[in-house]
């Protein structure tokens, strides 16, 4: 990799950041600007380990069709979302990657009409008889391919939802395109390799059991010869009382490993049992990006049955933001792994009784923490962080896909009142890209790959403008997150933006720095 000012060049391809501006401005259109962003196709072993067509099927389109079909009969927001858009206009220009791209395709409106016309021709009236009146097409390949690409630049934040006035959830138009393509065969390499590994190994890396234990136990040396205290990564303790269900990049990746290691220190001052499992030693659940309900349920069915394997009376997520909505919004009704579950499911049962009633099931690391620290169950000195000046960024799937606390708005609360608690010195950037209207990082929804670099890259430009201004105007030097991908992603495009990769850590960095353990032992 190389670098002049303004530009960086990977991999040979030279991209070109947005400019950053005072505000955010809606682009001049650029008809096809990212028509050749499509990202690499899955490769037969990667379609057949999801139980998907190796590889385009000779029948695609009537598969295609059978399979629209199969959602507008099962899936009651696939066709109340198609048919209930009058084109408003509220959401062009909400996306982030229409703001940094300039392509038209890239508003969200007009990203959801390349599959909202192919429905109107086969399952509405007007659609089969007057086709031309009402703007309804035939499925082509150029249509199929079209799909591939433009529903490759779609993060399923969405962050145009919040702005539209029917309440239309156009991530679900995304899930259900990528479902379709997956069901003839033509689906996204990155995120169907990794729920490979995930199914057959446990973890999106593909780190076997032994090769993890060895990580955890080289973090475990770390951590002593940080603060002198054998502070514990246990792994496949039966008995523990916490199950920690994280994303498997904070075994390897910076700045998440050093996050890891927060959560560790956070368990060792509480006295706290807690475990990790090596047969279900990931939190991510790419299921929910290919919009494929059984992958995503046979993902969050590995943790129920490691809960049950290991004995666990909790189940505590990680900082992962999808990996939070997976577990917040969908693993009562794909694992029982919550409140509710189904009566004729007999291990749901099981880990229902499980389970202490008295805590969330599931909780994430921020809602322990923020109850240890109001207990003034830690010991902490902010001044540890001193040399810090923080800002937070709220990534989208907690932000509009969650709760924390059982309070209103606690997953904006929890965490900065977390931050708060750790440090002296804590700015928040504009208010128009944060909370509920928060940027995408660019790089969420199962685009997290090279292949669509120059997508992440300008799609990251609202955040960016808006995290340069507190960087220039208030001495902001570090950047904190809750979200793996966001982690990952903002380390790549920080430096596109002439702002350090450094400057974005884990939350529970900033918390593992400032405890203090000297009466610990």
């Amino acid at each position: 990799m190389g670098s002049r000012d303004g530009e960086i060049i990977v991999a040979r391809v030279k991209i070109d950041a947005p400019e950053l501006t005072e505000y955010v401005e809606i682009p001049v259109l650029q008809e096809g600007a990212m028509a050749h962003s499509s990202p690499f196709v899955a490769k037969p072993d990667h379609q057949e380990a999801l139980n998907f067509p190796g590889e385009l099927v000779d029948d695609w389109h009537d598969r295609a069709i059978a399979k629209m079909a199969d959602l507008n009969k099962t899936s009651r927001s696939f066709s109340l979302f198609l048919d209930i858009c009058v084109h408003c206009g509220s959401c062009t220009d909400k996306c982030h990657y229409f703001l940094g791209t300039a392509d038209p395709k890239n508003m969200p409106v007009a990203r959801q009409e390349l599959l909202r016309s192919v429905y109107r021709r086969y399952f509405t009236f007007a659609g089969k008889f007057f086709p031309n009146l009402v703007g309804a097409k035939d499925l082509t390949r150029e249509t199929l391919d079209e799909w591939h690409s433009y529903y490759h630049q779609c993060s399923e934040c969405r962050r145009c939802s919040v702005f539209c006035p029917y309440g239309i959830d156009t991530a679900e138009i995304t899930m259900a395109a990528r479902d379709i393509l997956d069901a003839v065969g033509y689906g996204q390499k990155y995120d169907n390799e990794i729920l490979g590994k995930v199914l057959k190994i446990g973890n999106n890396l593909g780190l076997p059991g032994p090769a993890l234990k060895a990580t955890l136990e080289d973090l475990e040396e770390d951590l002593e010869d940080e603060t002198g205290l054998p502070i514990r990564m246990p792994l496949d303790e039966k008995g523990a009382d916490v199950l920690l269900i994280t994303p498997s990049a904070d075994f390897f990746a910076e700045p998440h490993i050093d996050g890891l290691l927060g959560y560790a220190k956070v368990f060792h001052q509480a006295g706290i049992s807690w475990t990790m499992s090596s047969y279900a030693s990931e939190g991510a659940n790419f299921g929910m990006f290919i919009g494929n309900y059984a992958t995503m349920k046979s993902v969050a069915e590995r943790i129920r049955t490691a809960a049950l394997e290991l004995g666990v009376k909790r189940v505590i997520v990680g900082e992962c933001g999808h990996a939070w909505r997976v577990a917040y919004s969908f693993w009562n009704t794909l694992a029982g792994t919550g409140h509710g579950a189904a009566a004729d499911d007999k291990y749901a049962q099981m880990l229902q009784k499980q389970l202490d009633p008295r805590y969330p099931a599931p909780q994430h690391i921020i809602e322990f923490t923020y109850d240890l620290m109001q207990r003034g169950a830690l010991k902490i000195d902010k001044s540890a962080n001193d040399h810090r000046t923080v800002t937070f960024h709220d990534s989208c799937n907690v932000a509009r896909g969650s709760g924390m606390g059982g309070i209103e708005r606690g997953q904006f609360i929890l965490p900065r009142e977390v931050i708060k608690g750790v440090v002296n010195n804590y700015v928040e950037m504009d208010s128009s890209t944060m909370y509920e209207e928060t940027l995408c990082c660019g790089g969420g929804g199962g685009l997290l790959t090279d292949d669509l670099m120059e997508l992440r890259v300008k799609g990251a430009m609202p955040r960016m403008n808006a995290l340069h201004k507190v960087f220039e105007e208030e001495g902001v030097d570090t950047l904190a997150a809750i979200c793996a991908i966001c982690k990952s992603q903002f380390t790549k495009v920080l430096p596109y933006y002439k702002m350090p990769m450094d400057m974005i850590i884990s939350v529970h960095q900033l918390v593992g720095d400032a405890l203090v353990f000297e009466n610990n032992d």
